[in-house]
């Protein structure tokens, strides 16, 4: 069911996911930074089948975005599922752990998978696209059309142009 990719970890988000956005946006606005995603968990095939992620891997992708190594690194193209990009190769890291449908086996199990998620994902994301904010940023992901930035600061240019989007946040802008 579509509901299980609503937030990851939204039992203990309490606001609606258009605030986390919005406060997402402000603090790499403000602080000029890129983002990126660590895959911190499992790779290799479903449950079962692949494995943990490599702490030494992880420990090494990490300091190549903290050393800034990462952004002279060669990077892929956008993935057709995830508009996702990833370094092809970075420093000693092997390949496979930078790729994931390298670090299948079944070739045909990671596509399924991954056809199966960003369906998912689609599916669950239409209950926010009423939104101009929130179907500007769905251009973004799974189902969308626009290729991945290679930062999601130029991302922030695109909804910027896109009518009725606006930072609305309060609470101390939930603080640095």
């Amino acid at each position: 069911d579509g509901d299980v990719l609503d937030v990851f970890g939204g039992a203990f988000m309490p606001l609606p996911p258009k605030k986390y956005a919005e406060l997402f946006r402000a603090k790499i606005e403000k602080h000029e930074v890129n983002v990126y995603l660590v895959n911190t968990g499992w790779t290799g095939g479903a449950y079962g089948v692949g494995k943990r992620m490599d702490i030494v891997a992880t420990r090494n992708i990490v300091a190549a975005i903290l050393d800034g190594s990462i952004e002279k690194a060669p990077m892929s193209a956008p993935d057709r599922h995830f508009q996702l990009q990833f370094p092809t190769e970075l420093g000693s890291i092997d390949p496979t752990v930078l790729d994931p449908s390298k670090a299948w086996a079944d070739n045909g199990a990671f596509e399924a998978m991954c056809s199966k998620l960003s369906a998912m994902y689609a599916k669950n994301w239409t209950k926010y696209v009423k939104d101009p904010f929130m179907a500007a940023l769905s251009n973004y992901g799974p189902g969308g059309e626009a290729l991945v930035c290679s930062s999601i600061k130029q991302s922030l240019s695109f909804v910027e142009q896109h009518k009725g989007c606006q930072h609305n946040l309060s609470y101390d802008d939930m603080r640095d």
